[in-house]
């Protein structure tokens, strides 16, 4: 195991949500990507951040756009996270979404909607620090978060 993949590891010892970060790309095809490192940063004014792998080749085409929806999966959607993950251009065809009038594109069923505009971008080594402001919100009460720990998805059991 290369000293990479023993941090990589290592790293996954912390468990953290997992997020889905798309808007429509040209005002009509919905685009995005699946993202773990999603945190909270401020409630005044209203931030949260992901990190981005500098390699993403479906950053460069969010990054233009004017909204950006950040949906908080929901436990039963770690079959949709791959999906997301994926390197294919078909990522959306079997997902359930809604976008906003600004093109913001949220995951239908997931546990948290978050409207975004891109605060800022910050190196970060081999990714990128996306800092978003929060321009509105919806949380569905109930839902329960999908968790990525040691490389696999998991529930929170309470």
């Amino acid at each position: 195991m290369t000293e990479s993949q023993a941090l990589r590891t290592a790293f996954s010892a912390f468990p953290s949500g997992v997020t889905a970060v798309a808007a429509l790309v040209d005002g009509a095809r919905p685009h995005g990507l699946a993202a773990s490192s999603f945190t909270s940063v401020s409630l005044d004014p209203p931030l949260v951040s992901v990190c981005v792998a500098k390699t993403s080749t479906s950053w460069p085409l969010l990054r233009e756009c004017r909204r950006i929806g950040v949906s908080v999966l929901a436990a039963h959607q770690g079959p949709l996270a791959r999906v997301l993950a994926s390197k294919t251009d078909s990522r959306f065809n079997d997902v359930g979404w809604t976008a906003s009038d600004e093109g913001a594109v949220f995951i239908t069923d997931a546990a948290l909607w978050l409207d975004c505009s891109i605060e800022d971008i910050l190196p970060g080594g081999d990714h990128d620090i996306i800092l978003f402001r929060v321009g509105s919100f919806e949380s569905f009460d109930g839902v329960s978060p999908l968790v990525f720990h040691s490389s696999k998805f998991r529930e929170l059991v309470i």
